[in-house]
Protein backbone atom coordinates (compact mmCIF):
# COMPACT_ATOMS: atom_id res chain seq x y z
CA UNK A 1 0.00 0.00 0.00
CA UNK A 2 1.53 3.50 -1.23
CA UNK A 3 1.98 5.84 1.92
CA UNK A 4 0.63 9.62 1.96
CA UNK A 5 3.57 11.79 1.76
CA UNK A 6 3.26 14.05 5.43
CA UNK A 7 1.57 17.13 5.18
CA UNK A 8 4.43 19.75 5.21
CA UNK A 9 6.29 17.38 2.98
CA UNK A 10 5.98 18.41 -0.72
CA UNK A 11 6.14 16.36 -3.69
CA UNK A 12 8.25 17.13 -6.80
CA UNK A 13 6.94 16.49 -9.93
CA UNK A 14 9.70 13.99 -12.48
CA UNK A 15 10.32 17.00 -14.00
CA UNK A 16 10.81 19.30 -10.92
CA UNK A 17 13.58 16.47 -9.70
CA UNK A 18 14.99 16.54 -12.77
CA UNK A 19 15.20 20.23 -12.53
CA UNK A 20 16.78 19.86 -9.07
CA UNK A 21 18.94 17.03 -9.91
CA UNK A 22 20.56 18.84 -13.11
CA UNK A 23 20.81 22.40 -10.17
CA UNK A 24 22.74 20.35 -8.09
CA UNK A 25 25.28 18.68 -10.29
CA UNK A 26 25.93 22.50 -12.37
CA UNK A 27 26.94 23.72 -8.87
CA UNK A 28 28.99 20.67 -8.32
CA UNK A 29 31.13 21.20 -11.69
CA UNK A 30 31.11 24.65 -10.97
CA UNK A 31 32.64 23.63 -7.64
CA UNK A 32 35.20 21.19 -9.63
CA UNK A 33 36.53 23.90 -12.28
CA UNK A 34 36.73 26.13 -8.94
CA UNK A 35 38.87 23.74 -7.26
CA UNK A 36 41.00 23.35 -10.33
CA UNK A 37 41.38 27.07 -10.35
CA UNK A 38 42.97 26.88 -6.99
CA UNK A 39 45.22 24.30 -7.82
CA UNK A 40 46.37 26.31 -11.23
CA UNK A 41 44.59 24.29 -13.77
CA UNK A 42 44.58 25.52 -16.98
CA UNK A 43 41.71 25.17 -20.05
CA UNK A 44 38.98 24.28 -17.67
CA UNK A 45 36.15 23.52 -19.55
CA UNK A 46 32.37 22.40 -18.46
CA UNK A 47 30.56 20.75 -21.06
CA UNK A 48 26.43 19.97 -20.66
CA UNK A 49 25.65 16.68 -21.80
CA UNK A 50 22.66 16.72 -20.00
CA UNK A 51 19.86 14.08 -22.05
CA UNK A 52 22.76 13.19 -24.48
CA UNK A 53 24.80 10.62 -22.22
CA UNK A 54 23.37 8.43 -19.27
CA UNK A 55 26.44 8.18 -17.01
CA UNK A 56 27.11 12.31 -16.25
CA UNK A 57 25.23 15.51 -16.74
CA UNK A 58 28.14 17.70 -17.04
CA UNK A 59 31.87 16.79 -17.85
CA UNK A 60 34.34 18.67 -16.41
CA UNK A 61 37.63 19.15 -18.51
CA UNK A 62 41.36 21.01 -17.08
CA UNK A 63 45.17 20.78 -17.51
CA UNK A 64 47.84 20.35 -15.43
CA UNK A 65 51.66 21.13 -16.78
CA UNK A 66 52.94 17.43 -15.82
CA UNK A 67 52.14 14.45 -14.16
CA UNK A 68 52.47 15.98 -10.39
CA UNK A 69 50.48 18.57 -10.65
CA UNK A 70 47.72 16.24 -12.69
CA UNK A 71 47.76 14.72 -9.25
CA UNK A 72 47.45 17.74 -7.29
CA UNK A 73 44.89 18.84 -9.25
CA UNK A 74 42.36 15.61 -9.28
CA UNK A 75 43.62 15.62 -5.17
CA UNK A 76 42.67 19.06 -4.34
CA UNK A 77 39.29 18.35 -6.86
CA UNK A 78 38.60 15.42 -4.66
CA UNK A 79 39.36 16.91 -1.40
CA UNK A 80 36.95 20.17 -2.39
CA UNK A 81 33.90 18.05 -3.61
CA UNK A 82 34.06 15.90 -0.19
CA UNK A 83 34.21 18.71 1.86
CA UNK A 84 31.09 19.82 0.56
CA UNK A 85 29.12 16.98 0.95
CA UNK A 86 29.87 15.10 -2.08
CA UNK A 87 30.35 11.90 -2.87
CA UNK A 88 32.98 10.10 -4.98
CA UNK A 89 31.84 6.49 -6.83
CA UNK A 90 35.12 6.08 -8.42
CA UNK A 91 38.52 7.39 -9.77
CA UNK A 92 41.29 6.01 -11.86
CA UNK A 93 44.09 7.32 -13.52
CA UNK A 94 47.94 8.35 -12.89
CA UNK A 95 49.94 10.20 -14.08
CA UNK A 96 48.92 12.04 -17.70
CA UNK A 97 44.56 11.39 -16.72
CA UNK A 98 42.50 11.27 -14.21
CA UNK A 99 38.88 10.80 -13.60
CA UNK A 100 36.76 11.92 -11.02
CA UNK A 101 33.02 10.41 -11.10
CA UNK A 102 31.13 12.04 -8.63
CA UNK A 103 27.62 10.26 -10.26
CA UNK A 104 26.27 13.43 -12.61
CA UNK A 105 29.14 15.03 -13.25
CA UNK A 106 32.68 13.38 -13.94
CA UNK A 107 36.14 15.30 -14.13
CA UNK A 108 39.07 14.75 -16.22
CA UNK A 109 42.14 16.08 -15.39
CA UNK A 110 44.56 15.16 -18.27
CA UNK A 111 48.61 17.01 -19.17
CA UNK A 112 48.57 18.68 -22.55
CA UNK A 113 49.43 16.02 -24.67
CA UNK A 114 47.00 13.66 -23.26
CA UNK A 115 44.12 16.50 -23.56
CA UNK A 116 44.86 16.94 -27.21
CA UNK A 117 45.17 12.97 -27.74
CA UNK A 118 41.74 12.17 -26.20
CA UNK A 119 40.11 15.25 -27.91
CA UNK A 120 36.59 15.57 -25.27
CA UNK A 121 36.66 18.94 -26.18
CA UNK A 122 36.31 18.04 -29.98
CA UNK A 123 34.10 15.07 -29.52
CA UNK A 124 31.44 17.02 -27.26
CA UNK A 125 31.79 20.50 -30.04
CA UNK A 126 28.35 20.50 -30.40
CA UNK A 127 26.90 20.41 -26.33
CA UNK A 128 26.37 23.35 -24.49
CA UNK A 129 28.99 24.66 -22.14
CA UNK A 130 28.57 26.06 -18.90
CA UNK A 131 30.71 29.37 -18.74
CA UNK A 132 33.43 28.92 -16.23
CA UNK A 133 33.64 32.20 -13.42
CA UNK A 134 37.39 34.21 -14.49
CA UNK A 135 38.64 33.30 -10.40
CA UNK A 136 37.60 30.59 -7.54
CA UNK A 137 34.43 30.37 -5.98
CA UNK A 138 34.90 32.00 -2.37
CA UNK A 139 34.44 29.24 -0.40
CA UNK A 140 32.74 28.97 3.48
CA UNK A 141 35.56 28.54 5.07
Amino acid sequence: MAQEPAKNQIQLSLEEEQEQRIAVGRKMALLAASAGMDKKAIGIEIIDVVGKVDYADFLVLMTGTSDRHCGAISDGVDQTLSKAGYTLLGSEGKGEWYLLDFFDVVVHVFSESARDLYDLSGLWMDAGRVPVPDRPLPTDN
